[in-house]
């Protein structure tokens, strides 16, 4: 089996939010995921686990679109009481902003890369519920590049298809945030 890492580009289109898990105190409720240098990244498992979905899709509503054990041998499939785990044959990148980007962007800019929105929530009589102010940090629109390594050739194609059914990436997609385009990128 030849196989060819597949390089994407990853096109936000509106403000996403990959989150860290962390909150800054009285500023934000959840932060956007950062590395060292405060840019934001998607985690490569995140891409992985949005592609399995979409494939575990196909397979259950058309399973002639793909080959036999297809999910299982790219991404593997978990561990239960009775078996042990089988990892999957596919490397996942994070996916960043370019590295001519990462270089022009000091760590004064950093900062203009985010911004906070807020929402709450409002109760039967238009008013706002008590405590449900909560205030999530965006990342602006962006393009962040990542690649996919251990693909068969053959199916390069297959995953094509599938990162077109990825429209919208990380928290609150469906509330507008998040919406992007993918595609694979050719030489």
């Amino acid at each position: 089996m030849e196989t060819e890492p597949i390089k994407y580009i990853i096109t936000f289109l509106s403000d996403w939010h990959a989150g860290s898990g962390l909150s800054s105190g009285a500023d934000a409720d959840a932060v956007v995921i950062k590395d060292k240098n405060n840019l934001p990244y998607l985690p490569g498992k995140t891409i992985k686990g949005l592609l399995k979905d979409v494939f575990k899709d196909i397979e259950e509503v058309r399973p002639n679109l793909l080959p036999a054990n297809f999910v299982k041998s790219y991404f593997g499939e978990y561990a239960d009481k009775k078996k042990p785990s089988d990892a999957g044959s596919l490397f996942f990148s994070n996916a960043e902003l370019s590295q001519d980007e990462q270089n022009q962007i000091s760590k004064e800019m950093t900062e203009f890369l985010y911004r906070n929105i807020a929402s709450t929530a409002i109760v039967e009589n238009g008013v706002a519920q008590k405590n449900s102010l909560r205030v999530m940090e965006v990342c602006i629109p962006v393009q962040l590049n990542g690649y996919i390594d251990g693909v068969n050739k053959a199916d390069v194609d297959a995953f094509r298809k599938a990162f077109a059914y990825l429209r919208h990436l990380g928290s609150n997609r469906n509330r507008g945030l998040g919406r992007c385009k993918i595609e694979i990128k050719t030489n």
